[in-house]
């Protein structure tokens, strides 16, 4: 089992707790982003920037009973079909039946957007969300 990262947009802190967390477990983080991106890890995987470059390095790493870090809701489909575990950055986890409801709920933001209408962006990340996040990943990893 490993952790892998999708490092292109992932909040440094959540890396940091990633790689704390995964220690203490004795197990890999794998981090996957473009050469844009400046990361510290021991397996650390460069892409170019492509679109979906890293996605699709991500899931050729994946494996069943892996843990996915990703804010990538369509990529977080792939691998919960995959048989990973998935979390958001902020510590949501992402299942079979929430998947398909944040997709839905994507295509009709998007259509939205495409027919001149304004969406909210992300609120600003604060620290709950980091506790959040390590409270997710480690009540993943005890039940695994």
């Amino acid at each position: 089992m490993k952790i892998i990262v999708d490092a292109d947009a992932c909040p440094r802190v959540v890396l940091q707790i990633c790689i704390r967390v995964a220690r203490d477990f004795a197990l890999p983080v794998w981090t996957v982003a473009s050469f844009n991106h400046n990361i510290e890890s021991d397996h650390h995987v460069v892409v170019g920037n492509a679109s979906q470059e890293a996605d699709i390095r991500v899931m050729n790493l994946a494996q069943a009973g892996d843990v996915a870090v990703t804010q990538d809701w369509g990529l977080a489909a792939m691998l919960l079909g995959k048989g990973l575990k998935c979390l958001s950055p902020n510590g949501q986890e992402f299942s079979e039946t929430t998947i398909e409801f944040l997709l839905e709920e994507r295509e009709e933001k998007a259509k939205f957007r495409r027919g001149g209408g304004r969406t909210k962006g992300p609120k600003k990340r604060m620290p709950e969300n980091d506790r959040q996040f390590e409270v997710s990943l480690l009540k993943i990893l005890k039940l695994l």
